[in-house]
């Protein structure tokens, strides 16, 4: 009965270089479950980041107030905590620390169960002339695409 949710960070690709991607679960309040179930949530600008004590929490990430919540209601921009094996984690902090790389949520989705999962990456940020090189790249497939479809017809 419930429709998929899936919240990409378009920018992720363009911005970043993305050497390798994770699966984590989130740590999430009533309401802010709620608000992602209704899609009212973004990631167009969030990072990951790790505490002192070595957890991971997505930084900046956007989840509306949920519009039937009282009182109780969660704060929009609140850090939250990711859940991920402690194997991984280790693995992140250390080629965040020794390489300069950053995490980066790449989509928010829900599970078959209706859990909220966040795909992240150890990405390394594009110069300027790599973005070019990408706008070239995707450019030159449209138009080879166009060609193709004016061939078959």
């Amino acid at each position: 009965m419930q429709h998929k949710i899936n919240i990409k960070n378009k920018r992720a690709r363009f911005e970043y270089e993305l050497l390798d991607t994770f699966t984590a679960g989130i740590v999430l309040s009533g309401t802010e479950i709620k608000s992602i179930r209704l899609g009212k949530a973004s990631i167009t600008e969030s990072f990951c980041e790790f505490s002192e004590r070595g957890e991971l929490f997505v930084i900046n990430m956007q989840v509306d107030e949920y519009s039937h919540g009282s009182h109780y209601n969660h704060k929009p921009k609140a850090s939250r905590k990711l859940l991920l094996n402690k194997r991984e984690l280790k693995k992140l902090f250390k080629e965040v620390k020794t390489s300069g790389l950053t995490i980066i949520p790449l989509n928010l989705f829900l599970n078959d169960r209706g859990l909220a999962k966040i795909n992240i990456a150890l990405a390394k940020g594009k110069k300027l002339y790599d973005k070019r090189e990408s706008i070239k790249d995707r450019d030159n497939k449209r138009n080879l695409d166009r060609i193709k479809k004016s061939f078959n017809t």
